[in-house]
């Protein structure tokens, strides 16, 4: 009788990493930034399949990698942050304890399962001064094994992330308008096209959290808006 085929867990996990890392690189970029009247969410998407979705009142999702896995985890979300709301209070729904369910969620698919998720998340959270100690944005970005990072100013996940950060941690100034970092965003996502032409407005999917606004925060930017505050 032979031996069975012995694969340390080192190596099994090395794998599902790079499996992951490569159904994730193979996705376009999405981008995360602060400016002076809440968080911008943007990205290069010329389907018509989001990428970018409201969560709650104050919170929002951006994903990239495999479309019926990171869309998948926005409904859990969604259903998640319903649930707490009706349960406890709306103002208790916060980006964080939704960012630690997401990481559980994705690390206990990458450790049990035989295939990991092929996906990475950013949730947002845009601040409100009549909530004391809440006052500040938070953006929180979950990977493929279920880490979890806190980012402040901007965040990236997809391809070539590493480089778009580099340039953003270059370029990127606190409190600029939402028209100057809308332009950021898209000379970013130029970056990840690998040399095509200016990412066409038409091709963007761009959403924002506004502080001001009352109620729901959320606000999906039509074609017409995004072409004004781009110039363009």
């Amino acid at each position: 009788m032979s031996a069975p085929f012995y694969v340390s867990p080192e190596q099994v996990m090395a794998d599902k990493a790079e499996y992951a890392r490569k159904g994730i690189s193979r996705g376009k970029p999405s981008i995360v930034i602060e400016f002076d009247g809440g968080v911008l969410l943007m990205a290069e998407n010329p389907s018509r399949l989001s990428k970018i979705g409201e969560i709650y009142d104050r919170i929002a999702f951006a994903g990239v990698g495999k479309f019926s896995e990171f869309d998948q985890l926005r409904k859990i979300g969604v259903r998640y942050a319903d649930m707490k709301g009706y349960t406890y209070c709306r103002d208790d729904v916060r980006a964080n304890a939704l960012a630690n369910a997401y990481s559980q969620a994705i690390g206990d698919a990458f450790t049990r399962e035989l295939k990991p998720l092929e996906v990475e998340a950013i949730v947002a959270e845009v601040g409100d001064d009549e909530l004391a100690g809440h006052e500040n944005n938070a953006i929180f970005r979950i990977q493929f094994d279920g880490s979890i990072s806190d980012h402040e100013g901007f965040c990236v996940i997809g391809g070539a992330a590493e480089d778009l950060t580099t340039f953003l941690n270059d370029e990127y100034e606190a409190k600029l308008p939402l028209g100057e970092t809308m332009t950021l965003g898209r000379r970013a996502l130029q970056r990840g096209s690998d040399g095509a032409p200016l990412v066409e407005p038409e091709n963007l999917e761009i959403c924002v959290l506004e502080r001001s606004r009352q109620g729901r925060k959320f606000r999906r930017l039509p074609a017409d808006m995004i072409k004004k505050e781009l110039g363009v």
